[in-house]
């Protein structure tokens, strides 16, 4: 049967690594990686930092055509040669029908991307300005959170495929209460996402699959499962236990 969804699986050619003792098949996570199902609608991995989380949707979203750094597919500039050889090791099974839309946000390097609009802009002949599609307020001229939001709201139309690296990196919690509405907007579009994520209010997103990473691989849980929400729950449930265990002499 052939799937509805853009992504159904993604999976890794061990038959073509050489060595699993070479960055990035050394990486916790990816070592035993064989193959992920991935959600129709919201794919969450989560995990601690450096577990291998962010090296894994960036070589998917690089495997899907986009640019490294982040943007949409028409995006083919380098700041920093810096990723991973992983794509060229993963295999996709792709759906049918193909997105109409598609975008890889890096929150570490999403301020490259509104430069490198500003730049394509400025050039004479480059066709029709990029800028408006993201809002009437150039991208520089807002905060980072605001530039984040003014993305999902502007530029993410429906029927998409949206890969997600830590988008909650510069929002405050009421904002990213605002995501999630959007979010759940974009997939009632048709729209799917793959996100990394440290937010337990982003993964709280209904009948999402969760992938937690970590020094054993990669395993699905369920949200109240995740560390990230066990912490959360037991520091707000009584903070100032938690402080004196803390901060303790």
């Amino acid at each position: 049967m052939i799937s509805r969804q853009y992504i159904s699986e993604i999976s890794l050619k061990r038959e073509a690594v050489v060595a699993f003792d070479r960055y990035p098949f050394c990486l916790a996570a990816v070592r035993p990686l064989e193959s992920l199902e991935l959600h129709p609608a919201v794919t969450f991995f989560v995990g601690e930092n450096g577990s291998g989380k962010s090296t894994l949707l960036e070589a998917i979203a690089v495997a899907c055509g986009f640019n490294a750094e982040g943007g949409s597919k028409n995006f083919r500039f380098e700041t920093r040669g810096s990723h991973s050889e992983l794509h060229r090791f993963l295999r996709l099974a792709r759906g049918f029908p193909r997105p109409r839309d598609g975008f890889f946000l890096r929150a570490e390097s999403f301020f490259n991307v509104a430069s490198e609009i500003e730049k394509l802009d400025a050039e004479p002949g480059a066709g029709p300005p990029i800028a408006p599609s993201y809002g009437e307020r150039p991208l520089h001229e807002q905060s980072h959170g605001e530039s984040f939001l003014a993305l999902l709201l502007n530029r993410f139309h429906g029927e998409g495929l949206y890969l997600l690296d830590e988008p909650e990196a510069a929002l405050s919690p009421s904002r990213q209460l605002s995501v999630l509405t959007r979010l759940h907007d974009l997939v009632q579009a048709k729209s799917q996402f793959i996100i990394a994520t440290h937010s337990p209010i982003l993964m709280a997103y209904p009948d999402a699959y969760i992938y937690s990473f970590s020094n054993q691989g990669i395993e699905r849980v369920a949200y109240k499962d995740t560390e990230h929400y066990r912490v959360t729950r037991d520091f707000l449930s009584n903070p100032q236990r938690m402080l004196s265990v803390l901060l303790a002499p």
